[in-house]
């Protein structure tokens, strides 16, 4: 007996989705009513038998323990899990499948995958907000099927092995009476509709692969790391299935000067001594344009100017925060000789002790140097 990964094509790790890829390519390679070869038939029995067994977790458990002999085997036991076991103790006292393992309706098709991508944002964009395009690779409604998969002047038929549910029951006698087993359908992959021709397009997938761009917006406030969901933005079902989410990660550009703290702006801005001792007015550049920074005399390192409303906007909430600027003051390093004897005459009518100056040929050097 063949392996059922092999028949499918599979690694023995392969995924649910791998499998049910797998199994439905091979499905429309070899199925009965588009391939008149001899051996298509028997190929396609083999194929569905594997898959049928592989999609199943209790089942492939069993199967990669002891073999295809003790996988079909399970099957008539107890292989269906506990829906369908509930659901042969409700037939076998009467109730009709009315119970957990009863008939399901038609499963429909599939929800599309969920996408994710990452927007670039300044720094500013994020402040006032903005709109961004993104642009991402993703599958489409096929134009040529407008999704259905069938091919043009054909359609997509009801699955007659299990009559479009995408399950099929299978009732026998036990000694606890009538015994009712649900499991996919093996011979339309559990969509419950058949397509006997293709659609050349997309290969009766529905669905092809291309380029969108969708904009988006940027709300006023967000920050680094922020994620935004689109609904219906990501890949589309396969056969009309319904479209995934796309999750948009956004990543802002670190600011020249100025650094977020929550809702406030913070800076911390130099000034000279000078500035610092006597005072001064500085034309400040902030998001919002040139404000006056009024800074007194005798202001020290550290002290911090308050701007009101100049921060970031709160994103559930009204208002802004606040842009903070910090004065460092800046310690002069290349003294000219007549800058040095005003600051030593200075230090000198305040009776504050300095260094003495340098001599000699180190001093001259340096003096050179400047």
């Amino acid at each position: 007996m063949s392996d059922y990964y092999e028949l499918l094509e599979v690694s023995r790790s392969a995924t649910p989705d791998e499998l049910k890829k797998a199994y439905r390519r091979l499905a429309r390679q070899y199925h009965p009513d588009v391939n008149p070869e001899p051996e298509a038939e028997a190929k396609f029995k083999e194929i569905s038998k594997a898959y049928e067994t592989l999609s199943d977790p209790q089942r492939r458990a069993r199967y990669d323990r002891f073999g295809p002999e003790e996988g079909a085997a399970g099957n008539a036991g107890f292989g269906g899990g506990l829906d369908d076991l509930l659901g042969m103790f409700m037939d076998g006292f009467g109730f009709g499948g009315g119970g957990r393992g009863g008939a399901r309706g038609r499963p429909g098709p599939p929800r599309g995958a969920d996408l994710e991508t990452v927007a670039d944002l300044t720094f500013e964009d994020t402040v006032f907000g903005t709109q961004k395009d993104v642009t991402v690779r993703t599958a489409v409604t096929c134009e040529d099927c407008s999704g259905g998969g069938a091919a043009e002047g054909t359609t997509v038929t009801t699955c007659t092995e299990c009559e479009g549910t995408g399950q099929v029951r299978r009732v026998r006698q036990s000694f606890l009476g009538q015994m009712v087993t649900s499991n996919p359908c093996a011979r339309c992959g559990a969509s419950g509709e058949m397509i006997a021709s293709p659609c050349a397009t997309c290969g009766g997938e529905g669905r092809v692969t291309a380029e969108r761009t969708y904009p988006v917006e940027i709300p006023a406030g967000v920050d680094s790391g922020t994620t935004l969901r689109l609904s219906g933005r990501g890949a589309v079902g396969p056969r009309g299935g319904a479209a995934g989410d796309l999750y948009v990660h956004l990543r802002v550009a670190p600011h020249a000067y100025l650094e977020r703290r929550g809702d406030d702006l913070y800076h911390r801005l130099s000034i000279s001594f000078t500035q610092a001792a006597l005072g001064t007015t500085i034309d400040y550049e902030s998001l919002d344009g040139e404000v006056e920074l009024a800074v007194p005399a005798g202001t020290q390192t550290g002290t911090v100017f308050r701007f009101r409303a100049l921060g970031v906007p709160q994103v559930r909430g009204r208002g802004r925060g606040d842009l903070l600027v910090e004065v460092v003051i800046e310690t002069p390093t290349d003294l000219s000789e007549e800058q040095e004897a005003l600051l030593r005459r200075f230090a000198e009518l305040r009776g504050e002790p300095v260094a003495e100056p340098e001599k000699g040929l180190l001093a001259r050097l340096r003096s050179v140097i400047r």
